[in-house]
């Protein structure tokens, strides 16, 4: 019986040494893949009871342990949608199916709808943003839905906020009622001075503002508003009047808008939104009329020109007019023990009942890294170590090898014997 141990205790050696060469053989072909862990090969004893002086040898168990946890080296990229995490996480990726699976595989890139797939195939999950800061499911994936970024898209948006800061002389005429730019006469309408502002609209079109201030009485001005479309020569009189009219009052002891007076102007853009301009930098000065800033955000329709990521997941397009806008924000996904992951084919990880649950949650927040653009997540693949164990696993194999031979010779003796 003890040689047939011996033979059996061979055998199970030889097996652990494949097992362990098989790890070998994974990690070097894998040295250069993205984000992949390299496996390991752990032994355990395995004893069978023993009485008497007769020994029983037992033999050696393998079980293949995967470094999730452990990092591999940053390797930087020209391209905004190669991403890496930095600490703890995984992105949250889908297959064709549906099915999510986490990975630190990185390597994004759009396919022909625009989603951002890795080189296994997986699709790149995210919260939608356009609509506002998005919150994350802690326990699970709901909510998340494919990063699509479409080249070809063209978005407007309509002017909601405004700026005009100006000086308006403190010795101007004042300009009696009845002949006021709000009294939109063709023939009397006078004004102090005048200045445009380019708003936009829903569909992104540009819609003309002009703008009138005019002195009524000591310190007080008139500031009226009109769309330049409803005019045919440019000037009054203009089509259904003004668009908002207001009054502006200024502090005699230093120039600038007295306390009470109003300090903005809420105008209703044709085809657009309300457009809130700010006046409260307006000044009454012993000065020529001078225009110091005005502007209005809002862009004409303008598609997507790069892609930006920020570390803290949030993915903005640039559009080609320059503004910046968020489409989407990735989340990061952890468990309590990386390594207990279930290690699935492409360099994705699935939940296990020894990993501990999933966590979901934003990048820089609580234990989660941050998410590096432009970087991709190299193996933890040391290719000295494996050829290292690779001739360790060898030798050994073959130290095996001969213990099995030897019994086998022994057993063929003692069957002999009668002979």
């Amino acid at each position: 019986m003890s040689l047939y141990g011996m033979m059996r205790t061979g055998v199970s050696g030889m097996n652990a040494q494949a097992t362990r060469l098989a790890t070998v053989a994974d990690n070097i072909a894998n040295s250069s893949t993205t984000g992949y862990k390299r496996s390991r090969a752990e032994f355990s004893t395995l004893v069978i009871p023993n009485s008497g002086s007769s020994y029983v040898s037992g033999g050696v168990k393998s079980a293949v342990q995967t470094a999730i946890s452990s990092e591999g080296v940053l390797q930087y990229t020209t391209s905004s949608t190669d991403l890496a995490v930095s600490g703890n996480g995984f992105f949250i990726v889908q297959d064709a199916s549906g099915s999510v699976f986490m990975t630190r595989s990185g390597n994004f890139v759009p396919d022909g709808e625009g989603r951002l797939v890795n080189a296994a195939g997986y699709q790149l999950l995210g919260y939608d943003a356009a609509d506002g800061t998005p919150s994350a499911t802690a326990n699970g994936f709901a909510g998340l839905e494919p990063v699509i970024i479409r080249q070809t898209a063209f978005r407007a948006t309509a002017s909601t906020e405004g700026l005009f800061s100006a000086n308006l002389p403190r010795d101007a005429q004042i300009v009696t009622a009845g002949n006021l730019p709000s009294d939109n006469s063709g023939t009397t309408s006078t004004f102090t001075a005048k200045s445009s502002l380019v708003a936009y609209d829903n569909l992104g079109g540009e819609r003309m503002l002009d703008i009138y201030f005019t002195k009524t009485a000591d310190n007080t001005w008139e500031v009226s508003i009109f769309d330049r479309a409803a005019s045919t020569n440019g000037g009054f009189p203009y089509t259904g009047g003004a668009l908002e009219t207001i009054e502006l009052t200024f502090d005699p002891a230093n120039g600038q808008l007295a306390s009470g007076s109003d300090t903005s102007i809420s105008v209703a853009v044709p085809g657009g939104a309300t457009l809130e301009i700010d006046l409260s930098g307006m000044s009454q000065l012993a000065e020529d009329y001078m225009l110091v800033d005005a502007g209005a955000n809002g862009n004409p329709p303008s598609s997507i020109e790069t892609i930006e990521i920020g570390q803290d997941g949030t993915l903005y397009a640039q559009y080609d007019d320059g503004t910046f806008r968020a489409l989407y924000r990735v989340p990061l996904a952890t468990v309590p023990s990386p390594d207990r992951l279930q290690v699935l084919p492409g360099n994705v990880y699935a939940q296990s009942a020894d990993s501990g649950p999933v966590r979901v949650g934003f990048p820089n927040e609580g234990q989660l890294g941050s998410i590096v653009s432009g970087a991709l997540e190299s193996s933890n693949v040391d290719i000295a170590t494996e050829l290292t164990t690779m001739i360790e696993s060898q030798r050994s194999y073959t130290a095996n090898s001969k213990v099995f031979q030897t019994g086998s010779d022994l057993m063929d003796l003692l069957v002999n014997l009668k002979r």
